[in-house]
């Protein structure tokens, strides 16, 4: 309950992830691991739970088994109380053979999920982004603005506006238009020199999202930004959330306000790990006041029987025997051999980094073997013939693509 008013939260949990790809093969992208012991989904669901907002549907689609084991071994609400409670939902095709057809159809076709719960505000969050919000003070702002609908929204650098949905709104900040990656953009008002992004975070009051839904579906849209929010701003009171104002308790002073990160590409993906990192992190990983839960572990702790190590993180399980690691994140169970080195690198669970190999800005993804004395970022054209490779030159090696 916030402000006397029951919640009920939809996280959109089904993306693909195309442009993840290879670490999208066999998994969703709200399922991709992040850091040393969390999953992308993690950010979202910590949120909600911190906020108090403890009803959640998680909408899943593709390549959903592995985010549906997570949830089950680290988010489980008691059952003592029947409205704390995340449940995936897969498609359940009661309108047809169709899975979902995009964000809005997805909740579209789960409206009867409402009757469990009877809530007055439906929040509609997406499961992809690295950051921390006290959802609690966008609901007040919607409640105080008597809006029908709430956008939460960062200004961006107007240069930036082809790689966001920009919304344009007045001086008392009501949405008046909303515009897909634009070429260009107009200023938000009062902050010449930035727009507004859309996040993909929504607030509804729920009679006027099921009328919307209901409205969108009969034209054949299936989306939130492109179809459902387009049509409401013209019928309805939308307002937009300013995120770079939220205030999270426990940040450090080094932490960038208003930290958000669409960890939607490879480069991004990279990007954000190492915002984590080092003595003054861009987003500090630990805050005993707004954590970010993960799944229970019961390795035991890292041990490092010699080697050099720098600006590193080092999960439990891990074993070190005389290596360099630089610069560099370690999962659960690696292990990396005598005279190797790992520098500018992500190594995901239970791979082995063999004897005297070297690994240099790349991605390897759980259960590799690298084998004795290979190289890896260090030849592009011997890279590219054997791994993916980003635009900006980060190799990735896909799930148990290098074996014994």
């Amino acid at each position: 309950m916030i402000s006397g008013k029951s919640i009920l939260a939809f996280v959109m949990a089904g993306g693909e992830g195309g442009r993840l790809h290879p670490l999208t093969a066999e998994r969703s992208k709200p399922s991709v691991p992040f850091n040393g012991r969390h999953r992308i989904v993690d950010f979202v669901l910590s949120n909600l739970v911190n906020s108090g907002i403890n009803s959640i549907y998680l909408l899943v689609q593709y390549k959903s088994q592995s985010l549906i084991e997570h949830i089950r071994r680290t988010w489980v609400m008691s059952p003592l109380f029947p409205n704390q409670f995340i449940t995936v939902v897969p498609p359940q095709m009661l309108h047809g053979p169709e899975w979902f057809q995009g964000t809005a159809d997805s909740v579209y076709q789960n409206l009867h999920l409402l009757d469990r719960v009877r809530p007055d505000l439906v929040l509609v969050f997406g499961a992809d982004h690295i950051y921390r919000m006290d959802i609690r003070q966008m609901a007040r702002h919607h409640l105080e603005t008597g809006a029908d609908a709430t956008v939460a929204a960062l200004p961006v650098p107007v240069e930036n506006s082809a790689s966001f949905g920009i919304i344009r709104t007045d001086s008392t900040g009501r949405i008046r238009d909303f515009q897909e990656k634009p070429e260009t953009a107009e200023s938000m008002p009062g902050r010449k020199g930035y727009a507004f992004a859309s996040m993909g975070n929504y607030i509804f009051n729920t009679e006027a999202l099921v009328e919307a839904l209901t409205r969108a579906h009969s034209k054949g849209g299936h989306d939130f930004g492109k179809n459902l929010l387009p049509a409401m701003a013209e019928t309805h009171k939308l307002m937009a959330y300013d995120f770079s104002t939220n205030v999270v308790p426990g940040l450090r002073d080094c932490e960038e306000v208003g930290y958000w990160r669409d960890v939607g590409t490879i480069d991004a993906y990279y990007d954000a790990h190492f915002d984590t990192l080092g003595e003054d992190p861009r987003f500090c990983m630990f805050n005993s006041r707004w954590p970010i839960f993960a799944a229970p572990d019961q390795t035991e702790a890292a041990q490092v029987l010699d080697g050099h190590l720098r600006t590193a993180s080092i999960a439990a399980g891990v074993l070190i025997r005389r290596a360099v690691i630089q610069r560099s994140m370690l999962r659960r169970d690696v292990v990396v051999e005598e005279d190797a080195e790992v520098s500018d690198s992500i190594v995901m669970d239970r791979t082995v980094i063999g004897r005297g190999a070297k690994i240099r800005r790349a991605i390897i993804d759980q259960n590799n073997f690298v084998p004795p004395g290979m190289r890896i970022g260090f030849d592009e054209a011997e890279d590219r013939a054997r791994f993916h490779v980003s635009e900006r030159g980060i190799v990735v090696v896909g799930k148990g693509q290098l074996t014994p």
